[in-house]
Parts: structure tokens; C-alpha cells; sequence
């Protein structure tokens, strides 16, 4: 029995390494998304920094352990064997919760994942031990005011982050404007005293100052003299800032860096034990049984686990040097850290979210109460107002998302609420704290205009609804978990381990084909960081030949896919021709935006020249999905009702004009795709004739439906007859979209 939960304890141990890869992948977010957004160094430089804040707040983490020990669960009520079957439940779930959020690029709070992962194993166990023993009651089992204290401070947090993001960078950038190096005289000493001292705040007092390698004597000296030191600090720094400006020295940079080094120290020490702690906590019950359980466990009873933890700070630094590998390395580390940094960019560029009618609701709500409110200030302070938002003067490093103004404001306003809540007991999620700020300041800054605010708010409402999903989700899968291994025993466990290491897997693998696909878009991205107009016009020109000789190539491999379904009767084809379009569809709705708001950023004449043309190709792309989906919805339903098979004698008269059409096809994509246009008149003029042949056939078959007298084939006629003529049709589309390109293309 021993050996069989030395496996588990082991298993438990290797999912806390995963744990710790895919939760630093989902909490990155939290203090690498205002350096990276803002280009402050290089991104080797930013996880430096960030590394030497992990491994330091690794190894001061030690007493946060009790949490997964008995912060939820009270463990002296519970036998080894439930203990292990609660621990090992919560690791599957965990990681596999984790990682789907991280494989979607949305982050979301390891300590709610943790905290209601417990809750729902032990709350499914307690059901039974009060069933079997009436004696016992919930408060006896679990501490369910830890889980309602952190679902307040969920709202708590996300209504205050927001809020004070807003208001905090908005009047930042009233002071500083957009263009904040010319404002600096006399503002840059107070802004960075009062960041420094913040930050040094949060460093020393509440995370050296709270380490359990600190002796009591100093602990108790820095507490007593916290204000001195504090008014000390502040005095130092506005000193130390102004001569670094006079200097010339980029003080925004620092206090960015030095705060990325905080807040991933915070991160470090207060959600290390997200992470580990439940493993840590299943290796040390496994030790007190080995030692005093004499084989007996199921009523050996785990007292032992009320104890503090004691954790050996080669474990603590050991799991800072994985975290910090992870983030060096994680792909999904980069894809949340995106997530967040693109939905608070202060240009326009691709939306990850789509349209909601909450968002719209929400928008219109917002630009009413602007209207209101814009009614009752005074022109002239309206104005003077705006002058200090002028975007146009915006100093943003190349390639970066928003300025140094804002990653500071981020940090620094993030580390003030994490304090105010650490002070009040209140369990602050880091991950709701950066988020909201970044989000409140990136719609103070105007960041979010009427063309993509109804993005932004959808895609905040996700990442948002997401958090709430998380709490629940990881409530049920690991209640449901849980009861099966309780009743399920060993065989149970066993199971779940190898679901979860093929989930984990399959998961990768999948997210790496994802990775491959959205490289695709790098020219895109390329567009929205440049500025030189002519630059994105001969990128444009390169990524519109590319989804447009894509759309003609995808249009014929479905043609041909849907008239070899009615030829074979091939309903499985069909129903996939149905699926692509409709996801093609989509895809060119966005692919439209993107071009369109690159065109923008060309040289206007061009624009203006070109903008006809650009037009009537992207119209032509999305005819092609039109006509396609009149041609294939007639088919599909004639197979799925096993209706009479077209007749060999349509199939051979049509035959030859299916391969003029493919070849006519391809002839045009290459055109696109290479920019070279030698046989286009000619493609023209066969496509031309080609459509007078598909008129006389037409009227052919029509006349052959008025004499035939064969009811059965009124059906599959009329289906062919559809066939006809959506085959002009797709012709007619292919030379609107030839000509559409050569036009937008031509020098």
C-alpha cells in the first residue's frame, strides 16, 4: 500500500512541475504585460528582472504554504487516504483547468483555482462523512469563509482596479500629456518620489519585512519605524529623480523595471503555493503516515497538517528557477501576456474579440453619459482638455503598445491596491489588480475608439466572465473528480493520472498548430508598429495578393469539393464544405478589417486612389463564399434526403466545362499571387466565352426538363440547373476579383 501512494505522492510532485509551467504562464500576465507593452528594454532584460523578483519571493514564500494544508480543508477530520484522494483531485483539475485557459490566451487567478478546488473536494466529501457521521458539520470539515472572501474580493478587486486605473492615468496624463517629455520639469521629482516609495513599500515592508529569514528583532524595527523610513525613502528618491533627469537619464524606464521586479516578487511569495503547496502538503501527510500510521489509511487521521508548514528552501528555490524557465520559454506565457497588452494598445490593430451585444449595449451607454457630461463642462475647458490628449504627439518606442507614462501608472497603481488590500486582509488577486488597471488606463488614455471600443469591452468581459467560469468549473470538475476517485479507489486514481497526462499532451500539440497559424499574420502585426506610410502600402499590397489568392485557391478546392459530393454522394464531404465555408466567411470578415485599417495608414492619395478597388476585391472574396453556399445548400439537402443521383449524362456534359473553369482558376490566382498580369486579358476573354457556353447549356437543360416527362429527375434537374447557374456566377466573381486586384495592385 505504502509503495502505491509513494506513485501518487510522486505524480502529485511531477504535476506541481507542469502546475508550475502552466500557471506562471496564465500569472506572467500580471508584471510582465506593462514592460513588454511599453518596449522599456529588451525583452531578455524585462525577464532578467522579473527572475531575480520570482526567485526572491520564492524563497520568502514559505509560510504562505498553510493555505493548501489547511486554509480550505481542516484536515484533522480527515483520514491520509481522503487527504490524498483531495490532493490528487486538485492537481488533475488544476492543471488541466490552467491550461485550457492559457491554450485560449486568457488569464484568470490561480488562487481562485486553487481555493475552489479545494473547496469542491472537500466539499463532496464532507457530504458523505456528515452522512456517515451526523455529528460532524460543514464548519468541522471546511473553511467556507476562505471561499467567500475570496468571491468578494472578486468583485471587490475588479470594480476598484478599474476605477482607480481610470482615474489615476487620466489625471497622469492630463499632467504629463502624450507628449511628457516636454512636462518633466517639475512633475517628474514628485511622480517618482511617490513610485519609489511605493514600490520600495511593497518590497521591503511587505515582502522582506514579512520573511521567515528575517529575525524578530528586525521585523519588529522596520514595523516600528515604517513611517520614518518610508518619509526617508520619499524625500531620497524625489532627490535622486530629479538629478537623473537633469542627467537626461529616462526615469520612467526605471520605475517600470523596478516595478516589474515588485510586483513579480509579490507574485512570487503570495502565489508560489498555488502552485506547490498542495503536493508539498500531500508529501508531508505521506511522511507522518509513513512514520506513525501503521498501514492503517483510512482512519489514520492527519492531524499533523494543522501544524505551520516547514518548507526546505531548496524546494522554494527550485521552484522559482522552473517558474522562471517557464516564462523564458512558455509560448503561452507570451500568447496571455498578448492577450492583455492587445486590449489596452493605444493603436488601432487586430481584435482578438469579436462583437457583443453586452458590449455594444455598454458602449452606447458610455457615449451617452459623455455626451451628458461633455453638455455641462465649459468649451474652453473641454478643449484645453483635449489638447492634453493629443495622440498625435504620443512618444511611443518602435513596435511598442502604449507609452512609459502608462506601464508606470500600471505598475505603480497596482502595487498601491495590492498593499491597501494585503493591509486589510482583503485577498487581492494580482491577476484581477494588473488587469483592471490596465484595462481602466488604457480608456483613460482614449485608447479605445469608437471603431474598436466594442472589441475591447467584449474581449474584457471574457477575460472577466472567464474568472467567474474558472471558480465554478474548478468547483465541479473537482467534486466530480474527487467522488469517483473516493469510490473508485486506486483503479480511479490511476485513471485520471493518465487522462490528465494525455489532456496535457493533446493540448500542446494543438496549441503548437495553433502557433503555426497565427505566424501567418506577422505581416499584419508589422503594418500597425511601422510608420512610414510607404512602408505598410508595399506590405499591404503583399498581404491583400495573399488572402486573395488564398480565397481563390480555398473557392476552388470547395467547388470542386461540392460537385464531386454530388457526383459520389458523399454527404460527410458535403457537411465539411458546409463547416469550412462558414468558417472562411468569418475569417474574411476580419481579414477586411485588418486591410482596411492598414489602408488607412497609407499615403492618403494612394488611399484614395486605391480604395475603389480595394473594395470590390474584398467584396468579390466574400461572393465567392455566397455563391458557393447557394450552390452547396440545394446539394446537401438532395443527398441528405437520398434523392435520385445526377445522371452520368449531365455529369459528362459538364465535365469539360469544369476543368475550363479550374484551369481559368488557377490561371487567375497566379496572376494574383505573383503580380503579374501577362495573360490577363486573355483569361478575360476565355472566362467571357465560357459563359456564353454555360448560357447555351443552360437553356439547353431547361428545354430538356420541358420534354422529358420523367418526374423523378424534376429534383436532380433542378439541382443541376442550380449548378449552371452559380457556375456563371463564380466566373462573373473571379474576373470582378482579377480585375479588382490588378488595379489595386498596378504601380
Amino acid at each position: 500500500m505504502e509503495s502505491i501512494y509513494l506513485v501518487i505522492v510522486v505524480f502529485l510532485l511531477i504535476l506541481a512541475v507542469f502546475d508550475l509551467f502552466v500557471g506562471v504562464s496564465n500569472d506572467a500576465v500580471n508584471f510582465l504585460n506593462s514592460a513588454i507593452g511599453a518596449k522599456v528594454a529588451k525583452f531578455r532584460t524585462v525577464l532578467i528582472v522579473a527572475s531575480f523578483g520570482v526567485v526572491i519571493g520564492a524563497v520568502m514564500s514559505a509560510g504562505m504554504m498553510d493555505v493548501a494544508r489547511h486554509g480550505i480543508i481542516n484536515p484533522s477530520n480527515f483520514s491520509f487516504n481522503e487527504c490524498m484522494t483531495i490532493f490528487l483531485a486538485v492537481m488533475i483539475t488544476d492543471v488541466i483547468v490552467l491550461d485550457v485557459f492559457n491554450t485560449l490566451g486568457l488569464p484568470t487567478s490561480t488562487t481562485v483555482s486553487l481555493v475552489f478546488e479545494l473547496l469542491g473536494g472537500t466539499f463532496v466529501l464532507a457530504l458523505l462523512k456528515m452522512g456517515a457521521n451526523p455529528n460532524l458539520g460543514f464548519n468541522d470539515l471546511l473553511n467556507s469563509d476562505k471561499a467567500l472572501s475570496v468571491i468578494i474580493a472578486i468583485f471587490v478587486s475588479v470594480a476598484i482596479a478599474f476605477f482607480f486605473g481610470t482615474i489615476v492615468q487620466w489625471i497622469s496624463r492630463l499632467i504629463f500629456t502624450f507628449n511628457y517629455t516636454k512636462h518633466l520639469r517639475y512633475t517628474v521629482a514628485v511622480f517618482g518620489a511617490i513610485a519609489f516609495t511605493t514600490l520600495a513599500y511593497f518590497i521591503f515592508i511587505q515582502g522582506l519585512a514579512k520573511s521567515p529569514y528575517i529575525s524578530e528583532f528586525y521585523k519588529q524595527w522596520i514595523k516600528n519605524n515604517t513611517t520614518v523610513i518610508m518619509l526617508g525613502i520619499f524625500l531620497g528618491s524625489s532627490i535622486f529623480v530629479e538629478v537623473l533627469h537633469l542627467l537626461k537619464v529616462n526615469v520612467f524606464k526605471i520605475i517600470v523595471l523596478v516595478g516589474t521586479f515588485a510586483l513579480a516578487m509579490a507574485f512570487s511569495g503570495n502565489d508560489l503555493v498555488n502552485f506547490i503547496g498542495v503536493p508539498l502538503a500531500g508529501l508531508s501527510s505521506f511522511q507522518d503516515f509513513i512514520a506513525n500510521g501503521l498501514g492503517h489509511d483510512k482512519t489514520f487521521m492527519m492531524t499533523s497538517l494543522m501544524e505551520s508548514a516547514k518548507t526546505p528552501a531548496p524546494y522554494l528555490m527550485m521552484a522559482g528557477i522552473i517558474m522562471i524557465i517557464s516564462m523564458a520559454t512558455s509560448k503561452k506565457a507570451q500568447n496571455v501576456v498578448k492577450t492583455s497588452v492587445d486590449l489596452s494598445r493605444q493603436d488601432e490593430g487586430e481584435e482578438m474579440f469579436g462583437s457583443s451585444r453586452a458590449a455594444r449595449s455598454i458602449v452606447r451607454a458610455a457615449q451617452d453619459i459623455g455626451e451628458s457630461v461633455a453638455g455641462v463642462i465649459p468649451k474652453k475647458a473641454q478643449d484645453w482638455i483635449e489638447s492634453r490628449f493629443n495622440k498625435d504627439d504620443a512618444i511611443i518606442a518602435h513596435g511598442a503598445a502604449f507609452d512609459m507614462i502608462r506601464a508606470a501608472v500600471n505598475l505603480v497603481l497596482s502595487s498601491i491596491l495590492i498593499i491597501i488590500g494585503t493591509n486589510y486582509k482583503m485577498p487581492l488577486s494580482t491577476t484581477y489588480v494588473t488587469f483592471m488597471v490596465a484595462m481602466g488606463a488604457s480608456l483613460a488614455d482614449h485608447a479605445w475608439s469608437r471603431e474598436s471600443a466594442v472589441f475591447r469591452v467584449t474581449g474584457v468581459i471574457s477575460v472577466i466572465g472567464g474568472w467567474f467560469i474558472t471558480a465554478g468549473v474548478a468547483f465541479a470538475i473537482c467534486a466530480i473528480v474527487c467522488i469517483l476517485m473516493h469510490f473508485g479507489g486506486f483503479v480511479a486514481m490511476f485513471l485520471f493520472m493518465a487522462l490528465d497526462v494525455f489532456l496535457l499532451l493533446h493540448s500542446n500539440i494543438k496549441y503548437g498548430k495553433k502557433v503555426k497559424e497565427e505566424k501567418k499574420d506577422d505581416i499584419f502585426r508589422l503594418m500597425m508598429r511601422t510608420r512610414d506610410p510607404e512602408i505598410v502600402w508595399d506590405l499591404l499590397t503583399k498581404y491583400v495578393s495573399r488572402t486573395q489568392s488564398f480565397v481563390a485557391r480555398f473557392a476552388l478546392d470547395q467547388y470542386n469539393s461540392i460537385l464531386g459530393g454530388l457526383r459520389d454522394e458523399n454527404l460527410r464531404d458535403l457537411r465539411r464544405c458546409s463547416r469550412e465555408l462558414k468558417d472562411e466567411r468569418d475569417k474574411l470578415k476580419k481579414f477586411r478589417r485588418k486591410e482596411l485599417l492598414a489602408l488607412r495608414r497609407t499615403p492618403k492619395k494612394i488611399a484614395l486612389e486605391r480604395n475603389t478597388w480595394f473594395h470590390l476585391g474584398a467584396n468579390s472574396d466574400q461572393q465567392f463564399i455566397y455563391c458557393l453556399t447557394r450552390m452547396l445548400e440545394p446539394v446537401k439537402e438532395h443527398i441528405d434526403n437520398n434523392f435520385t443521383p445526377l445522371p452520368i449524362e449531365y455529369s459528362e456534359e459538364f465535365e469539360p466545362i469544369r476543368r475550363e473553369i479550374e484551369g481559368l482558376m488557377k490561371n487567375s490566382e497566379h496572376m494574383i499571387s505573383t503580380n503579374r498580369y501577362d495573360q490577363y486579358d486573355q483569361v478575360l476573354a476565355e472566362a467571357d466565352n465560357l459563359k456564353n457556353q454555360m448560357s447555351a447549356l443552360r437553356k439547353h437543360h431547361i428545354d430538356r426538363m420541358q420534354n422529358d416527362g420523367d418526374d423523378s429527375k424534376l429534383e436532380v434537374s433542378l439541382v443541376y440547373l442550380n449548378i449552371l447557374q452559380e457556375s456563371q456566377e463564380f466566373l462573373s466573381i473571379m474576373r470582378h476579383q482579377l480585375r479588382a486586384a490588378k488595379k489595386f495592385m498596378e504601380k
